[in-house]
């Protein structure tokens, strides 16, 4: 049991929040003026540059790098920076802790979540995307290939993965607009152009890089925990008729670079802690530099929820598509950031890494609806009649996460939102 699983905030916390004490997730808000750096608990945002300002954070972080509007030079500061200032944040919220915030009695300290806007946490100057479900590549496989071995030789040996396009990471919210770009009918001769007709979803988890490594030095799994400062939830949204017709021979582009939505609030490995777990077993024994001596999978409870345009005229509520769980990814965030920089490539303060689609066992514990749909070939209903197997304009994608653990309070990610617009003309 963590240190701090009991312990309780002076200011109010609903016992069905995801950010009580114990979680302390950082993100970057708006109240119509400069972005600025904050901490979720309960239903508001303690400012931290505020807090900064007040001298209440001296000798913890160096304020000009809490009065930042973006989260990279925290990021780039360090672990020790990192646990210092969120042990000094516990203090100042706990009960029977530090006075001097509530003291303080400045109502400019906190700020009510729902009345302002989230902005990206990180400037993303990086965005890979691995592919480190076996359950999902291998359902993959099964579609694509389905006379050979739905795994291509080279996956149980390293984490596949792919670079992204930072510039189109967005927040939770953002529309989505239905993208364009070639697509090529199986009995048709020649591609044509126009929107995407097969637009998905992936479910996925993110983590956001701390102190870059010298160009030339890869990072070791055993040097992870300095490197990594926390967890966000991630939606690579993909467009599979265009990823059908651009992807060999040099992987994903068009189909994949158009949006890619993350949740507002990063996660610290420290509070996440209690819910470290181990992942599955790895066979063959990965090589030595992808070899792990620590449990570095999360127990990470994770939906989908679908909700048409359809169903919000008629208030139905969000429709739940897929339950599943981050801990049975068979690549874990360790290796897969050994991995991306085995070569000497740079991990720089605020880049992304996605996990890859989530997907579970069962029919429905799968992380995108060409698997959800078996490619169409099984739609799923919807509470009002509907069917889908892949998304149309109106839909709103909502995904989730929590982490439960008996003995410790529940914590969360808050959401990844995005609802589908037309596409612009093609």
């Amino acid at each position: 049991m963590s240190s701090i699983s009991q312990e309780e905030s002076w200011l109010p916390v609903l016992p069905e929040s995801h950010f009580p004490i114990q979680n302390l997730p950082f993100g970057v808000f708006s109240d119509g003026g400069l972005d600025t750096i904050g901490v979720a608990i309960g239903d508001r945002i303690l400012n931290l540059a505020a807090l900064a300002n007040a001298g209440l954070l001296d000798g913890v972080c160096e304020r000009e790098i809490l009065n930042a509007p973006v989260l990279n030079p925290l990021l780039a500061a360090g672990r020790g920076v990192w646990s210092g200032l969120r042990s000094r944040l516990i203090e100042l919220l706990k009960t029977n802790g530090d006075s001097a915030l509530r003291d303080l009695n400045d109502h400019a300290m906190f700020v009510v979540q729902r009345e302002v806007s989230m902005r990206l946490p990180t400037q993303i100057g990086d965005y890979v995307d691995f592919y480190s479900s076996l359950e999902h590549a291998t359902n993959l496989g099964k579609l694509f290939r389905p006379d050979g071995d739905p795994l291509m030789p080279n996956w149980r040996w390293m984490p596949i993965g792919y670079h992204g396009r930072s510039a189109t990471v967005v927040i939770d919210g953002t529309p989505i607009r239905r993208p364009c770009g070639q697509r090529k009918l199986p009995t048709a001769s020649e591609p044509t152009f126009g929107p995407s007709a097969r637009l998905d979803i992936e479910l996925e988890i993110g983590f956001l890089t701390g102190p870059a490594n010298a160009l030339g030095q890869r990072i070791p799994t055993g040097a992870a925990r300095d490197h990594v400062f926390g967890l966000v939830l991630v939606n690579d949204w993909s467009a599979r008729d265009i990823q059908a017709w651009e992807y060999q021979p040099l992987g994903p582009f068009l189909g994949k670079s158009f949006a890619t939505t993350i949740s507002p609030w990063i996660v610290t490995l420290d509070a996440l802690e209690p819910f470290r777990m181990r992942g599955p077993v790895q066979d063959p024994a990965p090589l030595a530099y992808l070899a792990c001596d620590d449990s570095w999978s999360y127990d990470i409870a994770l939906d989908v929820a679908i909700q048409s345009e359809a169903m919000r005229a008629r208030g139905l509520a969000p429709h739940v598509v897929s339950r599943t769980n981050y801990g049975m990814m068979y690549w874990n965030l360790a290796q897969q950031l050994a991995h991306a920089t085995a070569n000497g490539a740079i991990a720089e303060p605020g880049d992304l890494f996605a996990s890859g689609t989530i997907s579970g066992t069962t029919p429905d514990s799968l992380g995108s609806f060409i698997e959800l749909s078996w490619n169409g070939t099984r739609p799923l209903s919807l509470p009002d009649g509907q069917t889908r197997s892949f998304l149309q304009d109106g839909d709103r994608i909502t995904i989730a996460g929590t982490c439960r653990k008996s003995g410790e309070r529940t914590i969360g990610f808050g959401s990844a939102t995005g609802e589908i617009l037309p596409s612009d003309a093609c």
